[in-house]
């Protein structure tokens, strides 16, 4: 192989115990789970299912993660969960800054640098989403708005002892039903000037996941750009059947 890819999905706030038992069952049950030799599988559902999906991938080679954590390990939080909570119920990585966490619920470059630094002190791999709006893309801010929020994204990390962040380059105009996939070479061009900048800012290059409408139409054109490590997928992947047949298709183009 050329490259070892992630390849993930996150189920947003989808999926009740008995569906999310069926997706691990499938998962656990195929070859691609125990085959991180070939690439990184990864699955992030909701907290009412992290701990019970991680007790249930926990001989693969799957990694399971949390969709937020925040910045302190306990206190007076209501409803929040921190990264020691994600640790204690199985959780190896954290997904942090998503757009609909930074449309919704006012996440802004500082909390995510704060929940960023807060998941490497605990141990877990950093997922960090990171997009330009459609009047951002349009008006040809797409590499100043990436520059900003990554450099402020890693600006509180201690790299000491293997601190563990991953960028994911997920357009806000590619995300959800309806979302424009953006073309692979373009999302290959943003994802080297993350890593040209990660690169200058830390002395190696972050991997760069591309998420935004990624299905099997287009999973293998983007998995093969050079500067695209892997896959972030969102509907195409809530059903085991579609998220094998994207990892199967990828896996076996980069053979």
């Amino acid at each position: 192989m050329t490259k070892r890819p992630w390849i993930g999905t996150s189920w947003k706030m989808n999926k009740t115990i008995r569906e999310a038992d069926a997706f691990c069952e499938a998962l656990r049950a195929s070859d691609w789970s125990k085959q991180s030799d070939q690439a990184q599988l990864f699955v992030i559902p909701p907290f009412t299912v992290l701990h019970r999906a991680a007790e249930a991938l926990g001989e693969t080679d799957v990694i399971v993660g949390a969709q937020n954590a925040h910045w302190e390990n306990a206190g007076a939080w209501t409803g929040e969960i921190s990264p020691a909570q994600v640790k204690d119920c199985g959780g190896r990585l954290v997904e942090i800054g998503h757009s609909e966490r930074r449309t919704f619920f006012a996440e802004t470059d500082e909390t995510v640098a704060k929940k960023t630094a807060a998941a490497v002190r605990n141990g877990l791999t950093a997922l960090v989403c990171i997009g330009d709006t459609r009047e951002e893309y349009e008006a040809g801010r797409t590499g100043e708005v990436l520059k900003r929020q990554t450099q402020a994204a890693i600006s509180m990390v201690e790299w000491a002892g293997g601190a563990k962040v991953i960028i994911a380059y997920e357009p806000v105009w590619s995300i959800g039903e309806g979302g424009t996939p953006a073309d692979p070479a373009f999302a290959d061009e943003q994802h080297a000037r993350v890593k040209e900048l990660t690169a200058a800012e830390l002395g190696s290059p972050l991997a760069v996941l591309y998420g935004g409408s990624v299905n099997p139409a287009n999973c293998v054109d983007l998995a093969n750009r050079a500067n695209i490590d892997g896959l972030f997928i969102g509907r195409s992947a809530w059903k085991a059947e579609g998220y094998l047949g994207i990892v199967s298709d990828v896996v076996s183009s980069l053979s």
